[in-house]
């Protein structure tokens, strides 16, 4: 099962990742991950990223897309995976594609979950009051003025995408703001 989740930061991407990564026994790939893993391993384009990231800069999308490339080639990605902040950008759904076709396969579903923007702020606040009461560590862009950005950032790069997905018949949109039991259900049900 290749799948690509999409959604705005706080929709609920990785708790739904989770639960199908442990049910189906595929890895969450997240761009970060992927990016700090092929960093530690010293890879050429890890090599190449560290410089950019070491000199503050943003990685570009050419190495982004082999980061990926590579990674969906490591064994626990043969039973399938699910791709978690990549792509971003339709040019990196293009490449993606691209890759996917090189390697004789396709994705299966590109799973949207819609919500309620003015919600998410509240849902932010609930994780960061929770992450403190739980005595962890409060990421660092979970305020109200950096997840606004997130979010405008959101809308201007990455919604493009459902578009993209819903012209190739993969999308399906999924009610985000349904308890997490529900989504996951309605998850399951486009999935089959």
């Amino acid at each position: 099962m290749k799948l690509i989740f999409l959604g705005p930061p706080g929709a609920g991407k990785g708790t739904q990742a989770k639960i199908l990564t442990e049910k189906y026994g595929i890895p969450q790939l997240s761009t970060g991950d992927m990016l700090r893993a092929a960093v530690a391993a010293g890879t050429e384009v890890g090599k190449r990223a560290k410089s950019i990231m070491d000199a503050g800069g943003l990685v570009s999308d050419e190495i982004v897309n082999q980061i990926v490339s590579e990674r969906i080639d490591e064994p626990d990605c043969s039973k399938g995976f699910i791709l978690d902040g990549y792509p971003r950008t339709v040019g990196q759904a293009e490449a993606l594609q691209e890759i996917l076709n090189s390697k004789h396969t396709k994705l299966d579903a590109v799973i949207e979950l819609v919500v309620d923007r003015n919600a998410l702020v509240d849902r932010m606040k609930t994780r960061v009051a929770e992450t403190i009461a739980a005595g962890g560590k409060v990421r660092s862009d979970d305020n109200p003025e950096a997840f606004a950005k997130r979010l405008v950032e959101y809308s201007d790069k990455t919604a493009p995408l459902s578009q993209f997905y819903e012209k190739t018949g993969l999308l399906k949109k999924i009610d985000g703001m349904a308890s997490v039991k529900d989504v996951t259900l309605a998850i399951e049900k486009a999935l089959h």
